[in-house]
């Protein structure tokens, strides 16, 4: 399976540290923060990924994209020591089971959280 890893360790140390680890694995540097691999199976991966988990803290970010898995594109991320997965099928994506996302809550004042990419809208009959 095709795996590319994308990082953004917290320290100097640290990216050597991951780049080592994932020099030993047999990822080839693609660019700086890059790493990828065509010969990588699922049980290589899971070890992968363990090894990852050991070496890093919660400054470390990760993004593992995985292709295919089960005919679909996989995105494994890192973040604040947290591991979360989501799938891309047929042009909409699943996230995994044990992952929640709580969708934003509007400010006191009515209107969405900064960022959350949504837009306030008034109801019917009010201008």
């Amino acid at each position: 399976m095709f795996v590319s890893v994308a990082l953004d360790p917290g320290s100097e140390g640290r990216a050597k540290e991951l780049a080592d680890l994932l020099g030993q694995y047999g990822f080839e540097k693609i660019q700086r923060g890059l790493w990828e691999s065509v010969f990588v199976s699922s049980e290589t991966l899971n070890r992968l990924k363990r090894d990852l988990d050991r070496a890093t803290d919660s400054f470390d970010r990760l993004r593992i994209f995985q292709f295919p898995v089960d005919g679909a594109l996989a995105l494994t991320t890192l973040r604040d020591k947290k591991w979360r997965r989501r799938v891309a099928k047929g042009g909409g994506t699943q996230e995994a089971s044990a992952v929640r996302h709580s969708a934003a809550k509007p400010s006191a004042s009515g209107r969405p959280a900064a960022g959350t990419g949504m837009r306030r809208v008034k109801p019917p009959g009010k201008r």
